[in-house]
């Protein structure tokens, strides 16, 4: 059973609330239930969601814990009063009051962290980093990897297309990624391909025991899923992008976001800073 049912609410896709909240959460030894309601963005909506968490409250004999993100004032009452029966945790007004006093001036209100997204540069700038890296996905393709904000190399199931997606989709990052396979490790040697992009590549590795696991799954009981097999690509593999001067990390214990972090650190810095 969750400890406790925690809402997400927002008047855009609840993504920044259900991020932060979660990070929030992470510190506690709780395993709570989510629901997340985005775009509630008419007072008509707000009660819905308010009568939600009062039901909430009454069936499971607690308050739930509520995060917003409302910005219009009108809606955020409705749900920020003593007759709602959750914890409600207000992140717009937790942060943005301060900073309306300490640059003295008033924020714009903006509902929706996409709601101007045809002119938003940034915005085009991840949805063309998304095409790239489901176009240079598993080194489907060479073409165009001169334009490549990094290349991710490793054995398969190693997690570079997840890595790749995720730079493209939160950091607008042209992400390809490219696996080794025992072939490369024959010939001692990165892919012709990849050769004139090293100064690209970040290599990604991981525990051939939970490698050997993961591709239990894709493909039981073969020799590709061995574990005599992972050990042996991997341990190749790293040989490879040691002699290579190839930065690597291995993404057994790691979290996308972390992987991520690293790989913009060493390889574009600059997008650390916007």
């Amino acid at each position: 059973m969750p400890n406790r049912s925690v809402f997400f609410v927002s008047d855009g896709t609840g993504i920044t609330a259900e991020t932060f909240g979660n990070s929030i959460l992470a510190q506690f030894t709780i395993k709570p239930r989510h629901v997340r309601r985005p775009f509630i963005d008419t007072v008509d909506k707000a009660w819905q969601v308010r009568r939600e968490i009062n039901e909430t409250a009454e069936r499971e004999g607690r308050r739930p814990v509520v995060f917003v993100t409302l910005v219009d004032d009108t809606i955020r009452s409705v749900i920020d009063d003593p007759g709602c029966k959750g914890l409600v945790l207000d992140m717009f007004r937790t942060f943005i009051e301060p900073l309306e006093d300490e640059f003295g001036i008033k924020s714009n209100h903006r509902i929706g962290r996409f709601s101007d997204a045809a002119k938003s540069e940034q915005y085009h700038e991840r949805i063309e980093a998304i095409n790239f890296a489901l176009q240079h996905d598993d080194g489907q393709s060479a073409r165009s990897l001169d334009t490549a904000d990094v290349i991710l190399v490793g054995v398969s199931r190693s997690g570079k297309t997840p890595t790749s997606l995720y730079l493209a989709m939160q950091h607008g990052i042209k992400a390809a990624n490219y696996p080794l396979i025992p072939d490369d490790f024959e010939r001692g040697e990165l892919p012709a391909t990849l050769a004139p992009y090293k100064r690209k590549c970040f290599g990604l590795t991981i525990d051939p025991e939970r490698l050997s696991q993961i591709r239990h799954e894709r493909r039981p009981a073969s020799r590709y899923a061995s574990i005599e097999n992972c050990r042996y690509e991997v341990r190749a593999a790293e040989a490879m992008m040691r002699r290579e001067g190839i930065a690597w990390l291995s993404s057994t214990h790691k979290s996308i976001e972390e992987i991520a972090t690293t790989i913009l650190r060493d390889i574009r810095p600059d997008r650390l800073v916007y």
